[in-house]
């Protein structure tokens, strides 16, 4: 064979091609162009040796060019081929031969199946450059939008119910709530999610969607879909962070869009679902921060799950929590009563969440206080779980220093703890008694205060009252008096419990006194 041919082809620097100089230049202008050009640089040489260079297919396309040239000009062109053998001919500047007759064949890709269509489409990820530059590649992508319902003013679906979502256990499917009409417009997602993403950058791009153009919502519940299947590919995290970066924002950017203009086309839940998503997947700052802002308007919907699981391979996401909270307390700043409750809510999720993380040793002082003071005092009508969630953070740090334990204590409001957890606090050994004593105080004050409330409404009730008492006056008096006892016994029970803690205190100083640790000034007056 070798010895019939006159012409020597080296194909992406690699591979050798032997072919007759007559047959390939008849149907190539590059291939005739180099040639001539060969044979002015080495007029003596029978053989020429030329080099096409990087060619798209490599030497598969170059191969399948070759069988075309020596079939005098014919080839069976099929959906899986064309693309390959239509960015060959672009290549070898083939416009008259295989170039026109490719070009014919993708004139009728409007009316090919589905799977040819994908077919290929998927056969230009070979050789994408190629097929990009010539515009093979936005033609294919536009025979398979045009049957998918891709336009940029999708339907928002309603928003969620409290049964539907009641009933909704996947994250996936509570990102927004679809109606039947959208869900049937999703039967081609799995059918795209084997592109590379490459491609799918592409078509964002082809429909005027991509980063922050995106405004469709079915564009972008496809790019979460894709993405989630993406991530589960084996890899390097930092190779697919370079490849769907891009998707990530867009995804993004469009869920942000449609949340502004639709409040409560995303569940909660759903938007969890989509941090989760898209963490670790190269998505700047300043667009994560869009999306949190987002979710942490609609934080009272949270559940203890949605913060206990945030993002890959972090199970508490402090950090986070934290600035979830802080942006719901912007915003639910109001007076009204409606967001005192949804305050209140998220108050009760909070001290929840405090219990689950502070048996954690990696959880610091600091932001233990974070999670605590992000909300104000309001938020909370008692602080009993604060204290326990304190307490048992305590227990798990033992090696807290006394400096690191009464900051610790700055997160209580010692007026919104009942007597029960007054007491528990006033006894523990990990409190320093200083801080007991305070607490001690602060529940006498207000006994006090409330004994004193309580004697003057029922003195002026009994002057007010003519000799003859009604049966149910008499019953409400008799209420308000065993109340008022109720009270006093609360007051002297507390006395004694100062008392007592005074006494200790006293021994304590004593006994430092007789060590030389205390100086001369003695000990404060406490209570």
């Amino acid at each position: 064979m070798q010895e019939l041919c006159d012409l020597k082809v080296l194909v992406n620097d690699q591979h050798t091609f032997f072919l007759h100089q007559r047959v390939i230049c008849a149907f190539s202008g590059k291939m005739r162009k180099l040639v001539k050009q060969e044979n002015q640089k080495k007029k003596k040489k029978k053989k020429k040796s030329i080099s096409v260079g990087e060619f798209p297919g490599g030497p598969c396309g170059f191969e399948l060019v070759s069988r075309f040239c020596y079939n005098n000009g014919s080839i069976d062109l099929t959906p899986s081929n064309v693309a390959l053998l239509h960015c060959s001919a672009v290549a070898l500047d083939m416009a008259d031969t295989l170039l026109e007759q490719t070009s014919a064949f993708l004139d009728g890709a409007a009316g090919w199946q589905w799977s040819d269509a994908l077919a290929a489409l998927r056969s230009c990820e070979a050789f994408f450059p190629a097929a990009n530059s010539c515009g093979l590649l936005r033609r294919l992508i536009s025979s398979l939008t045009s049957r998918i319902p891709l336009d940029r003013t999708a339907p928002i679906p309603p928003p969620p119910s409290s049964s539907s979502s009641a009933a909704s256990t996947s994250p996936e499917s509570s990102m927004a709530t679809p109606s039947d009409s959208l869900q049937k417009k999703e039967w081609w997602f799995d059918e795209l999610a084997v592109l590379a993403p490459i491609t799918v950058e592409e078509m964002a791009r082809s429909l005027e969607a991509f980063m922050a153009d995106n405004k469709s919502l079915l564009l972008t519940r496809f790019l979460l879909h894709y993405l989630k299947s993406v991530g589960q590919r084996p890899g390097s995290r930092k190779e697919m962070e370079a490849a769907v970066g891009g998707l990530a924002e867009t995804a993004v950017h469009g869920v942000v869009a449609i949340g502004r203009s639709t409040p409560g086309a995303f569940s909660c839940r759903g938007l969890f679902w989509v941090l989760r998503v898209v963490t670790g997947l190269g998505v700047s700052r300043e667009v994560r921060d869009e999306l949190e802002k987002l979710m942490g308007q609609v934080l009272d919907q949270a559940t203890l799950d949605d913060l206990l699981v945030s993002g890959h391979g972090v199970v508490f996401d402090v950090n986070l929590v934290v600035r979830l909270v802080r942006i719901f307390a912007g915003g639910a700043a109001g007076a009204g009563e409606m967001e005192l409750q949804r305050m209140r809510k998220v108050g009760r999720l909070m001290d929840k969440y405090l219990g689950e993380i502070c048996p954690d040793q990696s959880l610091k002082v600091g932001k233990f206080l974070e999670v605590a003071e992000a909300l104000p005092d309001s938020a909370r009508d008692c602080f009993d779980g604060v204290y326990r969630a304190m307490d048992i953070y305590l227990q798990s740090h033992p090696g807290l220093s006394g400096e690191e334990v009464a900051k610790l204590c700055r997160c209580l409001n010692y007026e919104k703890l009942t007597l029960e957890s007054c007491k528990d606090l006033a006894k523990s050994r990990r409190i320093p008694p200083g801080i007991a004593v305070q607490a001690l105080v602060s529940q006498r004050s207000k006994l006090h205060m409330e004994t004193t409330t309580t004697t003057t409404t029922t003195t002026a009730e009994t002057t007010l009252c003519s000799p003859t008492v009604a049966p149910d006056d008499e019953e409400e008096k008799e209420r308000l008096r065993e109340e008022m006892h109720r009270m006093e016994r609360k007051v002297k029970e507390l006395e004694k419990v100062c008392k007592s803690l005074k006494g200790q205190m006293t021994k304590m100083a004593k006994k430092s006194l007789s060590h030389g640790n205390i100086s001369r000034g003695g000990m404060p007056k406490l209570c």
